[in-house]
């Protein structure tokens, strides 16, 4: 039988030795990289947490200003609504809160900001008379729900 000759095994050797360093640069890399990929989907998270609390702090503000009648149920109905379904809150808060989202809907076809601006006398008192009778009608719900809000986190 005949042997290698010592240069190939060094050769072979040589080769095995640089195949191996490449891996551990490449695993390294790895490494490095899936730890920053965890440390961002932390601060994501966190972010995310951060934001969802803010929102609940606004729906508490605004929740607590309809009770003490520094906002009008409207606009609390408005802003309630579109905060609960930033938080994608599930069916059985929406129906819950029915009084801000029914509300909400009766009231979205009035125009706000700038095109209330634009509206004459006449056609913004037809929409506040509207609005009082929707208030009235849904005044005592949402009330209620705003109490049941209160120190709840969504």
């Amino acid at each position: 039988m005949a042997l290698f000759p010592t240069w190939l095994l060094i050769v072979a050797a040589t080769i095995i030795v640089i195949l191996a360093l490449v891996a551990g640069y490449f695993l390294h890399k790895l490494s490095a990289a899936q730890k920053k990929q965890a440390e961002q989907l932390a601060e994501l998270a966190q972010a995310a947490a951060d934001q969802r609390r803010r929102v609940n702090d606004s729906i508490q503000i605004i929740a607590r200003a309809l009770l003490d009648e520094g906002i009008g149920l409207t606009e609390a109905s408005i802003r309630i609504r579109v905060l609960l379904d930033a938080l994608q809150v599930d069916q059985a808060v929406r129906d819950e809160f029915v009084a801000f989202y029914t509300l909400a809907e009766k009231t979205a076809h009035i125009p706000i900001l700038q095109d209330w601006k634009q509206l004459s006398r006449k056609k913004q008192f037809q929409f506040e008379l509207e609005m009082a009778k929707l208030e009235t009608e849904y005044r005592d719900f949402a009330l209620d729900a705003a109490k049941r809000m209160i120190g709840r986190s969504f």
